[in-house]
């Protein structure tokens, strides 16, 4: 692969980044931004898109679910593809896909047809996240130089979800077509940037060809788990829809990694989940993600139906928290480097659940100093130190070759942990709404639901803990290859 580093490429927070390597970082955090920024964007563009082309709203839930879909549906397909189609033309191609979506979905006046372009961004979606972590993790070496890369990333990510809600809030009162369309303009920058600076990369020769059984069964899989999700609390957790789903989703699963053990150039291979610290990664996305989802929905609907803020109120309650995010992007690398991931995302996830369980003191006339803002402060810091720390972990230690995959299996862990988690939040705050909506009674509705998103914070910390332990000097675990044969191994070390 041909880097942009000018210098030699060794773990040391001394080498130089080129223009050029800033540049292809830039056109990378772009992607990530405008990934976060559609999602949170049209939440609160929602009333006045179902207004304006007259959807119900169990049609208008599916301009949301349409790209949750589509994104966490096919990622586990689209990092794959990354490593065997080349990671640089694959996200190029997808980037285009997603910037001609947005003008779509800005110029329709059909609600079928929006949803379809929704669907369409979250597909490109699940192409350029895990081929644009790839493209940093083989164009920046392992340790502080990765650290710091990914670290800026993740962060522009976050940041991007959070200044959603302000640029919604805006635009929304001149017009929700504009939420829409402002993410063209920008892929299309992005787009012609990357032509230029993205680093060309060699595909992987694998000698089994293409897993197409698995890539079958894997993204039918994760369509299916994801729409079940979408779904179940409309259709009901103990419908037959739901339960039937469930099992089908069981089985899927279960002939996936039948089929996976047998595939020679596997979608995934499976041994690299025999590693300790990758799956604390997954399972520490799914909580973390959830969690935070499930309070972004709880919060919002407080501010806005019970004290009754505006739009671009309930997005600058959210700033310190972005701010917070923002700010940290160029230091988080440094921390990562000097107390390693497991204690970041232990003390992350500390913190996020310290910020959760203070909101639940929230009543009808908050004090914002008092309760909110040190809630967003938290929520933010833990924000900052554990979805980097996440990143850095999953992809610390795996082969140049095999990147987009565990890319694309950690934005899975993400995209389907906030569909789960936030369904379930959603369900008991159902469960619990009152008869007479008055507003003590709606906020005491949102209560049980925001215990849970705390006891979700509270399993990704213990899940986390694990990770603290020392390992053994001369510890070692054996991964198998991804080969027809089981006897064929390989010794990687156990890295947290």
């Amino acid at each position: 692969m041909t880097s942009p580093l000018t210098t030699t490429a060794t773990p040391s927070s001394g080498v130089r980044w080129t223009p050029r390597l800033w540049g292809t970082l830039l056109v990378l955090c772009a992607a990530m931004f405008l990934d976060a920024l559609d999602v949170s964007m049209v939440g609160v563009a929602l009333p006045s898109i179902g207004s304006d082309l007259h959807l119900s709203t169990s049609a208008l839930q599916w301009v949301i679910s349409g790209y949750i879909l589509g994104y966490g549906g096919l990622l586990l397909l689209g990092g794959r593809t990354a490593d065997l189609l080349g990671r640089r033309q694959v996200f190029l191609v997808a980037l285009g896909v997603f910037a001609l979506a947005s003008l779509l979905g800005g110029l329709v006046d059909s609600g079928p047809l929006l949803i379809a372009s929704r669907f369409v961004k979250g597909l490109s979606a699940a192409f350029t996240a895990p081929a644009g972590l790839s493209i940093i993790t083989t164009t920046f070496p392992e340790g502080p130089l990765r650290n710091r890369a990914l670290s800026i990333y993740t962060t522009c990510g976050a940041t991007g979800y959070s200044m959603g809600l302000v640029f919604s809030g805006l635009l929304t009162e001149a017009s929700w077509r504009l939420t829409m369309l402002l993410p063209a303009p920008v892929a299309l920058i992005a787009l012609f940037a990357g032509l230029r600076l993205l680093p060309r990369g060699e595909r992987e020769r694998g000698r089994g060809g293409y897993d197409i059984p698995g890539a079958v069964l894997g993204t039918a899989s994760m369509l299916l788990v994801v729409f079940t999700v979408v779904q179940a609390p409309e259709a009901g957790w103990a419908s037959a829809r739901t339960v039937l789903s469930f099992i089908a989703v069981a089985v899927m699963l279960t002939v996936f990694v039948v089929v996976e053990r047998r595939s020679p150039s596997p979608l995934i291979r499976l041994g690299v989940l025999r590693s300790g610290s990758q799956v604390r990664a997954q399972l520490g996305a799914l909580t973390f993600v959830g969690s935070y989802m499930g309070f972004q929905f709880l919060v919002t609907l407080y501010m806005q139906q019970v004290l009754g803020w505006s739009a671009l109120h309930t997005a600058l309650a959210f700033l310190p928290a972005g701010a917070l995010v923002a700010l940290s992007a160029t230091k988080v690398g440094t921390v990562i480097d000097r107390f390693g991931t497991a204690r970041l995302i232990v003390l992350g996830f500390v913190l996020m659940a310290a910020g959760y369980a203070l909101f639940l003191r929230i009543d009808l006339d908050p004090v914002y100093a008092a309760v909110i803002l040190p809630t967003m402060l938290l929520v933010g810091s833990g924000f900052a130190l554990t979805f980097p720390s996440l990143n850095v972990q999953a992809t610390n230690g795996v082969d140049e070759h095999e990147q987009g995959m565990v890319s694309g299996l950690l934005n899975t862990s993400v995209q389907v942990g906030g569909a789960i988690f936030l369904a379930v939040v959603t369900a008991v705050v159902t469960a619990h709404a009152p008869e007479k909506a008055t507003p003590q009674a709606v906020l005491d509705s949102y209560r049980p639901g925001l215990v849970v998103v705390t006891l979700i914070a509270v399993v990704g910390l213990l899940l986390s803990l694990s990770g603290l332990r020392r390992p053994r000097p001369e510890r070692s675990v054996v991964v198998a290859r991804s080969t027809v044969k089981e006897t064929e191994a390989e010794r990687v070390p156990v890295r947290d």
